[in-house]
């Protein structure tokens, strides 16, 4: 028995996709400092995160977190590109293949966008998970000193 997908594609309109790529681009750039904020926390903990019972996890959430921070710089230029071609949508011009390839393309890039958050927010929560787990180990040492 065959199974039928349907895609369903809502009409939004040009300055709807506009404010939405603004809003992108401006999430990626918070998360760009956020990475960096993320970067600083894990170097300042090194030798904790090196501990023989966290040094595993630690080095895994550090290699996804340097894989989403590649990821980005190639979304921050997908994003840029598409607001670019946005006047497809506004130049006046009837050019009905050239704005449904743009709307097909903005539909791929908020499916991009949508994964890439949950990732990214996925691994910032288990880093924060990770080096409060370390923090409170830190303290405890200082106690028991």
């Amino acid at each position: 028995m065959k199974t039928t997908r349907y895609s369903y594609f809502e009409w939004i309109s040009a300055e709807e996709m506009h404010e939405q790529s603004k809003e992108w681009f401006l999430e990626l750039s918070f998360i760009r400092d956020e990475q960096r904020f993320l970067n600083d926390l894990i170097r300042e903990h090194t030798l904790n995160l090196l501990d023989e019972k966290l040094f595993e996890e630690s080095k895994g959430l550090v290699g996804s977190l340097l894989d989403t921070e590649k990821e980005i710089i190639s979304l921050f230029k997908e994003v840029q590109k598409h607001k670019n071609q946005l006047e497809i949508m506004v130049d006046e011009v009837d050019q009905p293949e050239m704005e449904k390839a743009y709307q097909k393309s903005h539909q791929a890039i908020s499916k991009k966008m949508n994964g890439y958050l949950a990732q990214y927010r996925s691994i910032k929560e288990k880093i924060f998970r990770l080096l409060t787990t370390v923090l409170k180990k830190k303290k405890q040492r200082r106690l028991l000193e």
